[in-house]
């Protein structure tokens, strides 16, 4: 019978714990750059975004630089048509519905359910009749206020204050000029990190990432789209004068799954009471139908083939990354969450543990890698 040698037996002690030792290193280091590494994903989230259209003129025979700067011209126009012709129709929008609409909203919902005619109208709510809610309404509004009053502060910078906010937008887009300018060279360079023998599987892995991230945007671009028509004419058929300001908040909103719709809901009812009291259930019905067809349809058949998250996986995501990472990971969330369940699968699960069967169908990575390695 072969006996295991003390030696051998310490040795493997040790090996184990200097790894668990390193990854423990890893990780607190990590968590100290927290901020830097998630501008980083927002610098490689906005490269693979430029790159898009990039990959298209290159399968059509143009050059990568050419092709790099036709892009970088489109998305300038796209942005000063978008802002020319759209801007001062929805800062006026916007204008009203912060200094007027909402506010009013907000009083005549309070009006109306000290009248009782919210009873009247929906007759579910009676057993509140005889509750008191104008401490809990005094309590919200504060609260609503202080809210908004960080909102900038969490929002745009990652550390706080104006320096800081000017500083991660510098970082964001410096670091993806670089990277655009030659993806080639960053992603060899973050290949030869390891070993001989593992990296055609780095390779694999950085390709499936990409199609991920790529099939991730198109299908959150388009359904934000989707959302901020559909809501804008749902609320222009409901008699909402500032339906496209409406709608473009939702659509933004929606870029952020299950709470984005939750935030939209509350100045569309506060705009339906004032403008539209009659309809206020079918601004509901408007907002939460649109953003269920959302999620359940039309995402689920744009990103089909490229990432298949579990709706649980995408909640949990957000509580831990909204948590962790301020509000900057609640809304990189999706992809966030989408590359650690790769890892897990390519990494783990297949290499690791041996089980090949994962999920075999959902990208061929050598479909991902495009000419001149955009």
């Amino acid at each position: 019978m072969h006996q295991i040698s003390p030696n051998t037996a310490y040795g493997s002690v040790t090996r184990w714990v200097l790894i668990a030792l390193l990854v423990i290193i890893l990780l607190v280091a990590a968590w100290i750059v927290r901020g830097i590494l998630m501008l980083t994903l927002a610098s490689v989230i906005l490269v693979v975004l430029f790159t898009m259209p990039i990959r298209y003129l290159i399968g059509r025979g143009v050059s990568r630089p050419v092709a790099t700067i036709l892009s970088l011209l489109l998305v300038v126009f796209f942005i000063a048509a978008l802002l020319a012709v759209a801007l001062p129709t929805l800062v006026q929008q916007f204008t009203v519905l912060a200094t007027r609409i909402v506010p009013q909203g907000i009083e005549a919902l309070v009006q109306r359910w000290q009248d009782g005619e919210i009873v009247e109208q929906y007759p579910f709510l009676a057993f509140l009749r005889d509750v008191d809610l104008e401490p809990f309404l005094d309590t919200l509004s504060e609260q609503l206020a202080s809210a908004i009053g960080q909102f900038g502060v969490q929002v745009l910078p990652v550390l706080g204050g104006v320096a800081d906010t000017v500083l991660s937008v510098l970082i964001v887009i410096f670091l993806s000029l670089y990277l655009l300018a030659n993806p080639q060279m960053h992603q060899e360079g973050l290949i030869k990190l390891f070993p001989l023998n593992y990296r055609h599987r780095v390779r694999e892995i950085i390709a499936r990432l990409d199609l991920m991230l790529r099939g991730w945007l198109r299908a959150t671009i388009i359904s934000m789209g989707f959302v901020a028509i559909a809501t804008g004419i749902g609320m222009a058929l409901l008699g909402i004068q500032q339906a496209a300001a409406l709608g473009v908040l939702t659509g933004v909103l929606s870029f952020v799954p299950n709470f984005g719709p939750i935030i939209a809901l509350v100045p569309s009812i506060a705009v339906g009471i004032v403008q539209a009291p009659n309809n206020v259930g079918w601004v509901i019905v408007v907002i939460y139908g649109i953003s269920f067809v959302q999620s359940q349809i039309v995402t689920p058949i744009l990103v089909a083939g490229s990432i298949r998250l579990p709706p649980v996986l995408v909640l949990l995501g957000q509580i831990i990354a909204g948590a962790f990472l301020g509000f900057l990971g609640l809304m990189l969330a999706v992809p966030i969450t989408a590359v650690i369940m790769i890892l897990v699968q390519e990494v783990y699960i297949k290499d690791v543990l041996g089980d090949q069967s994962v999920d075999e169908s959902l990208v061929r990575a050598d479909e991902a890698l495009l000419p001149d390695g955009v």
